[in-house]
């Protein structure tokens, strides 16, 4: 009896340390898209430990690709950083501390090739997870990482439309973390894809004000 009530002492220690640093990668994350959404630069930072927190957490719940996402976020973080601190070619300042790239916009027929080709890939991962490893729903796993990835390039590239990805991902993720216990997590992607929609009306603000601003100058040149 002694064995059996130390193995369930442990194993609600180990929980309460592992709903304290899942507590901890939530916040950091919603600090990383309210940044986002302000296109303030910081929030790669945030970005950067709490997918460091969630590489650790989502392998031990047996989510391998969302574990193995979380470490390609951590470079993601790196190099968005890097990306949103390039000056725009024409020189004219935006929205990071007064400088950095401008939010652009990609059409139809790119965005269709992209969830195409995502698509394709995320059905031969998901293949692949579902007959050699011990993954928990390996297509769905699978369909949201890859998904997840290109979406955070486009984060990164700053294009609009990044967010309509992000509302149609998080809230696939919701019923995922939700089936995996990790109640909030799911929270947290409950809020996220509220926020998905407000950051889309906050950069279209934004993209929208720099057409304008761009144009000015032509039309003063005409």
């Amino acid at each position: 009896m002694s064995e059996i009530s130390q193995s369930i002492s442990q194993i609600i220690s180990d929980a309460g340390v592992m709903t304290a640093w899942e507590a901890v990668a939530v916040l950091l994350a919603i600090v990383y898209l309210v940044l986002a959404m302000r296109t303030n630069i910081w929030c790669w930072a945030a970005a950067f430990i709490s997918t460091a927190i969630y590489t650790v957490l989502f392998w031990k719940v047996s989510l391998l690709m969302e574990s193995l996402l979380n470490i390609y976020y951590m470079a993601m973080a790196l190099y968005g950083y890097w990306m949103w601190m390039q000056q725009p070619d024409n020189g004219v300042a935006h929205h990071i501390d007064d400088k950095g790239s401008p939010i652009i916009s990609w059409p139809v027929s790119t965005h269709f090739m992209l969830v195409s080709i995502t698509l394709l890939v995320s059905l031969v991962v998901g293949y692949l997870m579902a007959n050699y490893t011990q993954a928990s729903f390996p297509y769905l796993d699978s369909a949201t990482t890859c998904f997840a990835v290109m979406t955070t390039y486009l984060v990164a590239k700053k294009v609009l439309e990044n967010w309509f990805y992000w509302i149609v991902i998080n809230t696939v993720s919701i019923y995922l973390y939700f089936s995996k216990g990790l109640m909030l997590t799911t929270a947290l992607f409950v809020v996220y894809v509220f926020m998905a929609i407000a950051g889309y009306f906050m950069w279209r603000k934004m993209w929208v004000r720099d057409l304008q601003s761009d144009a000015q100058p032509a039309q003063q040149h005409g």
